[in-house]
C-alpha cells in the first residue's frame, strides 16, 4: 500500500466523536462485533469517518482516539480499503513465508503527531500480519505494548483468526528476541500468545523449543569460566557478580540471570524518575503537615476508592466521599487528591483532569503493568535510604555488557567447546524463528437467538500443486441441501480469493451427493470438506491466485525445500537455489556475478582434463 497523505485530515470537525483507546476493540465498544469477520468489519466502519483522498482512490476511514486527558494524547486510526486490483503488489509476501495463501486488504494504521505508530493488514478471510509498531519502552509517551494491547483488542473484536508477525526487534544491537527467549522461554510478541510460527534455514518449532531450553540451564559458573581471558573476563564477572548479590538468591542458570535483570527492569524506575515508598514528591511539600505513615494510608484509600470506578472517570467529591468513610482528616484527604493527580502508585497511575463539559475536576485509575510480564517477589539490595543500590542506566549497561560477551562475540573465540558451543547453535535456531502466529478463532459462528436449527460446515478449495485454502465456516439451516452449500461456497470464495471470480464447484474430495441431498444427513456438523474445481475456468498459469514462483528450484544444504524469505542465490549449471549463508556468502558481501554450487562442482572436477 501507498504511503498515506493526511494532509486533508489535520482539521478535524467539530463534534466529531472521540473514542477510548484503551477499551477500542472490545466487544460493545465502538460495535458489537457478533458476526463473520467480514460483518464485523463493515460494523466497525460504520463508526468511522468517511475520508476523501488519503490513499488515492481507496476507500478510507479514520477514527479519533484519546489516550489519555492529562496530559492530552490522542491519535489517528486509518482504516484503508485495498481491492487487490489496486494494490503495487497483487501477491502477499507475509501469507506465503507463513504458510497460508489469502488476498484482499484491509489496512490499519495508528499515527500521532510524531509520526506513524503501528501498520497491520487483514485479508477478506479474517487472516492478517502486524507488519510494525513503533512505540517506547517506558515514560510518558505511547509505549509499544499499549499498541500491542490495542491491536490484540482489535484482532478479537473483528473475529481474525490467525495473525503472523515477524520480529526483527533491536536495542542498541541486542537482538530482543534472542533476549526474551532467554529471559522468559518465549518472545516479547509471546506476552499476547504468539508462538513459534515458521523457522528459516529449516527451523522446526521442537528445535527451537529445544535451543531455547538448552541455553536457559547453561549455568552461569561453567560459562564465565569459559568466556575467555583478559578485560572480557573479568567485566563479565564483575556484572555476575553484581547481581548474585542484588537477587538475594543464587543465580545457577543464564535463564535465572536474564529473568531477575529483566525483571528488575520493571522494578527500576528510570534515573531523575525514581520513587520510594515514600512518595518525596509529595512528602516535600511545604504544605504537607502530616507524617508519612498518615499520608500513605490516606494514598492506599484514596486508590482503592478509584479501583471501585473500573477505570471510568469520576469527579473529586466522589472520591471525597468514599475515602471519608476511613479518613476523617478532610484536611489530609484534600491534600492527597491535591498532590496525587497524575503520579505512579505502585502499578497504577492516578490521572486527574478538568471536564471541559462540567467543569468539574475527575480523576481516573489507569492499570500499566496488566501487560507486562509478572513481577516476582525478588528480594532487592537496599541502601539506608530505602533505594536499590543500582541505576536504571547501570542495569542497561550490564546487559548489553552480557549480550556483546556471550551471544555476539563468537567470532572472536578461540574455542567452541563446552557451554559456548550450546550458545553459539541456540542462539542461533532462536533468531532463525522470528515469524510468529496468534491462533485467534475459528470464524466467527453467529449466535442466531431466533433459529436454533442452524450447524456449521467447514470448507476449503484444494488449488493447483495441492496447496489447499484455509478453512471457511459456513453456517446452514440444518435441512440444507448441497445445492445450497454449493451456492454459499461459490459466493464466498469468488469474493475472497483474486483470480477465483469464475469458480464453480466440480465436486467434493470423497463424498460423491446429489444436489438435493442434505449435507448434515452425510457429513456431521462442524466436519471439514475439501471442494475441488475445474482448473480450466482459473487463470491459474498467470500465478493470479497462488502467488508462488513455481519454477523456483530450493534445494539448500540446511535441508530447505522452500523460499522461506531469506537471502539466497542460484547455482548457474542447475539453477538451484540455496541460503547465501550456507554456502558462506556472509549477509555484508555482495553476490557474487558468477556462482557454482558444490554439486555442479564436483561434476566438473570428474570431467577429463586433457580433452583433444
Amino acid at each position: 500500500m501507498s504511503q498515506l497523505d493526511l494532509s486533508g485530515c489535520k482539521k478535524r470537525k467539530r463534534g466529531e466523536r472521540v473514542f477510548k483507546f484503551t477499551m477500542f476493540g472490545e466487544r460493545g465498544y465502538p460495535a458489537e462485533f457478533n458476526g463473520s469477520f467480514q460483518e464485523n468489519v463493515r460494523a466497525l466502519l460504520d463508526f468511522g469517518q468517511v475520508e476523501n483522498g488519503v490513499c488515492g482512490a481507496m476507500a478510507s476511514w479514520s477514527f479519533h482516539l484519546e489516550v489519555r486527558r492529562h496530559p492530552l494524547m490522542e491519535l489517528f486510526m486509518f482504516v484503508v480499503e485495498e481491492p487487490i486490483e489496486l494494490s503495487l503488489e497483487v501477491h502477499c509476501k507475509q501469507c506465503h513465508y507463513i504458510g497460508e495463501n489469502c488476498k484482499s486488504n484491509v489496512n490499519i494504521e495508528l499515527y500521532r503527531d510524531q509520526g506513524h505508530s503501528m501498520h497491520g493488514v487483514f485479508h477478506s478471510n479474517g487472516f492478517g500480519h502486524l507488519l510494525c509498531i513503533n512505540g517506547s519502552e517506558f515514560g510518558s509517551d505511547l509505549a509499544g505494548y499499549q499498541i500491542m494491547e490495542f491491536w490484540d483488542r482489535l484482532c478479537s473484536g473483528l473475529g481474525a483468526r490467525k495473525v503472523s508477525l515477524k520480529d526483527v526487534a533491536e536495542k542498541r544491537g541486542m537482538d530482543l528476541r534472542l533476549l526474551h527467549a532467554v529471559a522468559y522461554s518465549k518472545p516479547w510478541f509471546g506476552h499476547w500468545d504468539y508462538k513459534f510460527g515458521r523457522g528459516s534455514f529449516n527451523i522446526n518449532q521442537e528445535m527451537y523449543q529445544s535451543a531455547i531450553k538448552a541455553i536457559r540451564n547453561i549455568p552461569i559458573n561453567l560459562l564465565a569460566h569459559q568466556l575467555g581471558f583478559g578485560s572480557s573476563k573479568n567485566e563479565t564477572q564483575i556484572v555476575l557478580s553484581r547481581y548474585q548479590v542484588l537477587s538475594g538468591h543464587s543465580l545457577i542458570t543464564l535463564g535465572d540471570l536474564f529473568h531477575f535483570m529483566f525483571e528488575l527492569r520493571f522494578r527500576l524506575a528510570k534515573e531523575n524518575n525514581s520513587k520510594d515508598s515514600h512518595y518525596p514528591g509529595i512528602m516535600s511539600d511545604t504544605s504537607c503537615r502530616w507524617s508519612p505513615k498518615r499520608v500513605e494510608l490516606a494514598i492506599h484509600v484514596v486508590v482503592e476508592a478509584l479501583k471501585r470506578a473500573e477505570s471510568r472517570w469520576v469527579s473529586r467529591q466522589h472520591v471525597r466521599d468514599v475515602a471519608r468513610a476511613y479518613i476523617g482528616d478532610t484536611g489530609l484527604l484534600d491534600f492527597v487528591l491535591k498532590s496525587l493527580g497524575n503520579h505512579i502508585v505502585g502499578k497504577y497511575f492516578v490521572r486527574r483532569c478538568l471536564n471541559p463539559v462540567t467543569k468539574v475536576l475527575e480523576y481516573c485509575l489507569e492499570d500499566i503493568s496488566r501487560s507486562l510480564p509478572k513481577q516476582e517477589a525478588y528480594p532487592m539490595d537496599h541502601n539506608s535510604e530505602g533505594k536499590l543500590k543500582i541505576s536504571w542506566t547501570q542495569l542497561m549497561k550490564d546487559i548489553f555488557c552480557l549480550n556483546k560477551h556471550i551471544f555476539r562475540e563468537k567470532d572472536k573465540r578461540t574455542t567452541n567447546d563446552g557451554v559456548l558451543a550450546t550458545v553459539q547453535v541456540a542462539s542461533q535456531i532462536i533468531l532463525d524463528s522470528k515469524y510468529l502466529v496468534k491462533e485467534y478463532c475459528d470464524e466467527i459462528t453467529p449466535n442466531d437467538d431466533d433459529d436454533m436449527n442452524k450447524k456449521t460446515v467447514y470448507c476449503a478449495l484444494i488449488l493447483a500443486y495441492n496447496i489447499v485454502t484455509p478453512y471457511h465456516c459456513f453456517v446452514l439451516k440444518s435441512n440444507a441441501t448441497f445445492d445450497e452449500l454449493k451456492y454459499e461456497v461459490e459466493k464466498t470464495f469468488r469474493e475472497t480469493y483474486f483470480g477465483l471470480s469464475n469458480f464453480v464447484v466440480m465436486s467434493i474430495e470423497n463424498i460423491y451427493p446429489h444436489g438435493s441431498d442434505l449435507v448434515f444427513k452425510t457429513v456431521k456438523p462442524d466436519s471439514k470438506i475439501v471442494i475441488k474445481y475445474d482448473q480450466g475456468d482459473i487463470n491459474i498459469n498467470e500465478g493470479l491466485l497462488i502467488g508462488i514462483n513455481n519454477d523456483l528450484i530450493v534445494d539448500c544444504i540446511c535441508g530447505t525445500k522452500d523460499d522461506d524469505g531469506e537471502r539466497m542465490i542460484s547455482c548457474d549449471i542447475c539453477q538451484v537455489w540455496q541460503h547465501t549463508r550456507c554456502v558462506e556468502i556472509q549477509d555484508e558481501d555482495e553476490i557474487p556475478i558468477i556462482f557454482i554450487c558444490n554439486t555442479c562442482e564436483q561434476e566438473l572436477s570428474r570431467l577429463p582434463t586433457n580433452l583433444p
